[in-house]
């Protein structure tokens, strides 16, 4: 088959910037062939060689002395003692997901498991952080449909429990969905697997499925805005099957057992050819293939597409020589492929055999590690005006337009068409603050919380920024753990305008300053940028995973406030309403300042919770719709009322940080406002809890008719 012409239309359709191929011809010396176009497009893009937010992403704290692993493998690597780690990532799926939403969101799951168990951990939490367009957009329920379908489909078959995560809906998101998935994995701290080669003349072994042309050119197109072609985008778009990487998991976990791992990486975006060259650059060495091994699916498959598929449920491997018929026999027996299909060598060398003929001669080092590096030039985003006069309104009325929004109603549609229970470890459902998974066979469980207001965001990016990792760093908090570390999905318009890379400049700032002063570093992550369709861009949407640490769960806070117990709110409430929930629901405004983020305050107010547990009988951040939301999520959960004293909007609805509410039964208010004086830490009674009726200030409603709206707002939203 010969090889179509190198002209500039098919250099732009892969994605490359005249002054990039200009350099490609600089490194090779001569026109590159069509298979070598394809790899620099693949390894050059947004997607995989983060060209636009290296600069920045370095400037945020990776290390801590829990940390074993940060950022620059499969997944980060926490250690959470007793020879155990946590190993985990958030990542996004989101253009495939806007293209097909059922596959897109499904391929998104597999990929974050695969950069788990590639680490050598097993696998035991999974959570996902979707945003869509307004239900009334014509897209929107078909999106929220397929994608929670396919989120479901993968990970319950795959036998993950779904334990948390959230659901937003913005007109900025109607061209181009969200979705970031996350899972985390258990693993000895000791029997970690990392993704450098070593050793020349080491065999690298082809694992798992076969190749088919699903989702060639796939990294190529997540770094592409959207046009009116989208619909030529979906052969781009990848199929999964999570039986056959049940296997795989399976078939890992047993390789790794019997010593024969060198190095692995799972085939994510770009397929073989990123997996090959990642391991190779990490090892500082080179790669040569033989593509007439690789197993396919598809007869007649070329070197290109078969350097770019992006077929799922697959691992490259560089094996110990010595155990090759040990490794053969664990993946015949799971009844998957096993292929040697090249070697490590000692030159700096990308080599690419098909036919018997050399498709792809390259520097291998000058894929990776050498890639384009851009400083963007950006603008700050100017200080926002301030709020205007918040009009009148009864605070009930107010209550009622939060929880009947899909913004803020309960999302049991969603999560109940995810197994939350599979594994049979899971002690905390979603639905009010973090998941919260045992480890098994010990004392100890693991949280888990994924948080972003992107509308704060817009606002104010470095209060923003500083903003998710806060709320983060509460929801671990609120169920007693201490949190550990984070991961970072980092979701952005087109960073070649000034404006949006301003938005990611300030939101990399501030939550860079807010996981330094809480402790809780960034060990992994993904960029997401050029989220736009038709030159509309998503809302700044900087999504932080967060993972934190139970020693017992003695120490868990699970419970529900009980009949007569005492509400109290843990922080100091100003009643700021701008960018509030309130005031983008009730009178549709989006307008005012973020609120501030006194990292002081939030890491004092924090450890006092924990510190002060055993008087508290449930507990929750404040965040999205302020007190009055929070506390009837919590009341309502209890199947109790709850009476808030204040009338005030600014008291009710206010979005002020650092604060919780927790309830407290009358006889240890005395011992909890003690505490609270003697650690310099603002604590105010604010209500009670019981009855049947939800009063706030003069104004009330009965539970039940408010629980019925809350209910079933979402699925009225998105049934179509």
């Amino acid at each position: 088959m010969q090889e179509p012409e190198i002209t500039e239309e098919l250099i732009a359709a892969h994605g490359l910037k005249p002054d990039e191929y200009a350099r490609i011809l600089e490194i090779i010396g001569r026109v590159p062939t069509f298979t070598e176009l394809g790899i620099f497009s693949a390894m050059w893009n947004e997607h995989c060689s983060y060209k636009s937010s290296k600069k920045w992403l370095r400037t945020l704290p990776t290390t801590g002395p829990q940390v074993i692993c940060g950022p620059g493998e499969n997944a980060g690597v926490v250690d959470i003692g007793d020879g155990q780690a946590v190993v985990f990532k958030m990542e996004s799926h989101n253009h495939p997901s806007y293209i097909e939403p059922h596959q897109g969101a499904a391929t998104g799951v597999g990929g974050i498991l695969r950069d788990v168990f590639t680490m050598g951990a097993r696998p035991v939490a999974a959570m996902d952080s979707l945003s869509f367009g307004l239900p009334s957009h014509p897209r929107t329920v078909h999106l929220v449909k397929g994608v929670v379908e396919g989120v479901g489909s993968y990970g319950n078959c795959f036998g993950v429990p779904n334990v948390g995560g959230e659901v937003r809906f913005h007109a900025a998101y109607n061209g181009n969905c969200l979705v970031n998935a996350f899972a985390a994995g258990l693993a000895d701290a000791d029997r970690i697997f990392y993704s450098a080669a070593s050793g020349v003349g080491m065999p690298v072994v082809y694992l798992g499925a076969k190749t088919g042309r699903d989702g060639v050119g796939g990294a190529t197109m997540a770094s592409a805005e959207f046009d009116d072609t989208i619909e030529e985008k979906r052969p781009t778009v990848q199929v999964g099957d999570p039986f056959t990487e049940k296997r795989l998991l399976e078939a890992c976990l047993e390789l790794m057992a019997s010593d024969s791992v060198i190095s692995i990486q799972d085939m994510g975006a770009a397929g073989l050819t990123c997996s090959a060259v990642e391991m190779g650059d990490k090892g500082r060495l080179g790669i040569r293939l033989d593509l007439d091994r690789v197993p396919c699916r598809e007869k007649g498959m070329t070197a290109y597409e078969m350097m770019l598929s992006e077929s799922q449920e697959r691992m490259l491997m560089v094996l110990k020589p010595e155990k090759e018929a040990v490794a053969r026999a664990i993946f015949e027996k799971w009844d998957l492929d096993f292929a040697i299909v090249g070697e490590t060598i000692v030159e700096d060398r990308f080599l690419i055999i098909h036919g018997n003929e050399t498709k792809a001669d390259l520097p291998l080092s000058k894929l990776s590690s050498t890639a384009p590096e851009y400083d963007r030039p950006w603008v700050a985003t100017p200080p926002a005006a301030p709020l205007g006069e918040v009009p009148a309104i009864d605070p009930v009325e107010g209550l009622k337009a939060l929880i009947g929004s899909p913004n803020h109603a309960h999302k049991a549609w969603v999560w109940e068409q995810y197994d939350t229970m599979v594994m049979a470890d899971t002690v905390r459902l979603p639905g009010l603050g973090a998941g919260v998974v045992r480890v098994h066979g010990t004392e100890k469980a693991l949280a888990f919380t994924s948080d972003v207001t992107p509308r704060y965001v817009k606002a104010n990016p470095f209060e923003g920024g500083k903003q998710a990792v806060a709320e983060a760093w509460r929801n671990l908090t609120a169920v007693g753990a201490t949190p550990l570390a984070a991961t970072d999905n980092l979701n952005f318009g087109n960073p070649e305008k000034p404006e949006i890379m301003g938005q990611f400049v300030g939101a990399v700032k501030g939550i860079g300053e807010a996981c330094t002063a809480l402790a809780m570093p960034i060990v992994s992550g993904n960029v997401s940028l050029y989220n736009e369709t038709d030159g509309k861009g998503i809302l700044p949407t900087p999504t932080i995973g967060a993972v934190g640490l139970l020693k017992s769960l003695d120490e868990l806070i699970a419970g529900q406030p009980a009949e007569g117990d005492l509400a109290v709110v843990i922080g100091e409430t100003r009643g700021h309403l701008g960018q509030s929930a309130l005031l983008a629901e009730a009178f549709g405004r989006e307008e005012g300042d973020a609120p501030a983020v006194d990292l002081a305050a939030e890491r004092r107010n924090g450890d006092f919770l924990r510190q002060n547990r055993a008087l508290l009988g449930a507990a929750t951040d404040l965040s999205d719709g302020g007190l009055a939301l929070a506390a009837f999520e919590m009341a309502e959960a209890a199947g109790i009322g709850v009476a808030l004293d204040s009338g005030d909007i600014g008291q009710l609805f206010g979005e002020d940080q650092a604060r919780y509410l927790v309830a407290v039964a009358p006889a240890r208010l005395e011992a909890l406002l003690t505490a609270a004086a003697a650690a310099g830490v603002a604590v105010s009674r604010v209500g009670r809890f019981g009855g049947k009726t939800v009063r706030l200030g003069a104004a009330s409603a009965p539970l039940a008719e408010l629980s019925r709206l809350y209910r079933t707002a979402f699925a009225a939203a998105v049934a179509g």
